[in-house]
């Protein structure tokens, strides 16, 4: 069973687009959203498991230059 993921993503000034550009890159990143209000971008991935998405932040994204902060929230089914 597949796990998807929202990451809320807060960038460094001047550096969203630079930030989505390398995000789109990463295999398992699904969708990239520019949005307005305290995040700057809404990042959609899958992965196999919780800890397939927890090393896919911790590794791919958390490498991005620019990002200053993310908030993981895991989708469930209820």
């Amino acid at each position: 069973m597949t796990t998807t993921a929202y990451i809320l993503v807060e960038t460094s000034v001047g550096k969203t687009k630079d930030v989505a550009r390398g995000l789109r890159a990463s295999p398992g990143i699904k969708r990239v959203d520019v949005v307005t209000g305290p995040y700057d971008l809404v990042v959609q991935v899958e992965g196999e498991s919780v800890n397939a998405i927890g090393e896919l932040v911790t590794g791919r994204i958390h490498s991005v230059p620019g990002i200053d902060r993310t908030v993981t929230l895991i989708a469930m089914e209820i």
